[in-house]
């Protein structure tokens, strides 16, 4: 079983910068195809981005590209998340997830093990 533990989460102003990870334990993730995703409130969970097992592969969603960067690393069992450029709709808890098919997907029934979520705020 995996679990998925996301941290780095916090407070920060628009135009900042966070780096969000996702640290797995119970098993290796090197297999897997790991995802973000997040929920404003009041709203459903919204894709943000995906990588593939091998890190060759990553995809985002149209209103994070070219400011968010998915990364991993196999040795540490962990996933990442730079964001950069925040705007204040980026206001959201962010949750991983974990694909055993190792490719990840932007469907959030794709994943077999998520997070708890941790809270991004943007004040403008």
């Amino acid at each position: 079983q995996v679990q998925l533990v996301e941290s780095g989460g916090g407070l920060v102003q628009a135009g900042g910068s966070l780096r969000l990870s996702c640290a797995a334990s119970g098993r290796t993730i090197s297999n897997y195809g790991m995802g973000w995703f997040r929920q404003a409130p009041g709203k459903e969970a919204e894709f943000v981005a995906r990588i593939s097992w091998n890190g060759h592969n990553t995809y985002y969603s149209d209103s994070v590209k070219g400011r968010f960067t998915i990364s991993r690393d196999n040795a540490k069992n962990t996933v990442y998340l730079q964001m950069n450029s925040l705007k204040p709709e980026d206001t959201a808890v962010y949750f991983c997830a974990a694909d055993h098919n190792g490719y990840g997907s932007r469907w959030r029934t794709s994943y077999d093990h998520w997070g708890q979520g941790t809270q991004v705020t943007v004040s403008s």
